[in-house]
């Protein structure tokens, strides 16, 4: 079975957190201490990528208020229901001018076909990646958390995630926080199941803060 077909499901994340402790004690240190972290799953679709999009640069909390809104606004959300509202309308629901392009933007492409997000899974991390970053609004962040939670790719890195950043600095003792350069030196080691290491640093930081002692 081809690396791109194999996803991380309730079935491969034992495994896959079991060969990353294997290979690295810092990663089976994170998962004694902080627990076997959520899948995080979510469908594939318009709906998703665009609450991505509103999670851009906003905290958790934020995000989760504005999506709800939307959805009480646009029901079902989709295309269409979302292109219905109007400037105002999405400004209530705390869109930002910029976020009200970038939806805009994302709704026209998917409902006119030229991206085509049913075509994504035929393709690999990097060309999915491309057709995604195609759009305006979506950079490479945007697009792996995408490839990640919606298609459940086993191997996505978001070097640049500030969250992953300070995860790997307080889990490896790190003086200073690692850039997206020493990001991606540190994933290798995780390779093929970067994915899975994204969620357990995500919930280690979450569950043990970084001032905490050890056990």
């Amino acid at each position: 079975m081809s690396g791109m077909n194999i996803k991380v499901t309730a079935h491969t994340l034992p495994q896959a957190l079991a060969e990353l402790g294997d290979r690295d004690p810092d990663m089976a240190v994170a998962r004694a201490r902080a627990g076997e972290p959520p899948l995080r799953r979510r469908p594939a679709g318009f709906a998703t990528l665009l609450r991505i999009i509103i999670a851009q640069q906003v905290s958790t909390a934020s995000a989760r208020a504005i999506s709800s809104r939307l959805d009480k606004a646009a029901r079902p959300l989709t295309p269409e229901t979302f292109l219905a509202l109007d400037d105002h309308a999405l400004g209530a629901i705390g869109f930002s001018r910029q976020k009200v392009g970038y939806g805009r933007g994302l709704a026209i492409e998917v409902s006119e076909g030229r991206l085509a997000l049913d075509q994504l899974a035929r393709l690999d991390d990097e060309a999915a990646i491309t057709e995604l970053t195609a759009v305006k609004g979506i950079g490479r962040w945007t697009a792996e958390i995408y490839l990640m939670f919606a298609l459940g790719r086993r191997d996505v890195w978001p070097a640049a995630d500030l969250g992953l950043a300070q995860a790997a600095q307080h889990l490896k003792g790190m003086k200073e926080r690692p850039d997206p350069k020493k990001m991606m030196e540190l994933g290798e080691a995780w390779r093929p199941w970067r994915s899975v290491a994204s969620l357990l640093l995500w919930h280690y930081l979450h569950e043990v803060p970084a001032d905490s002692k050890g056990p």
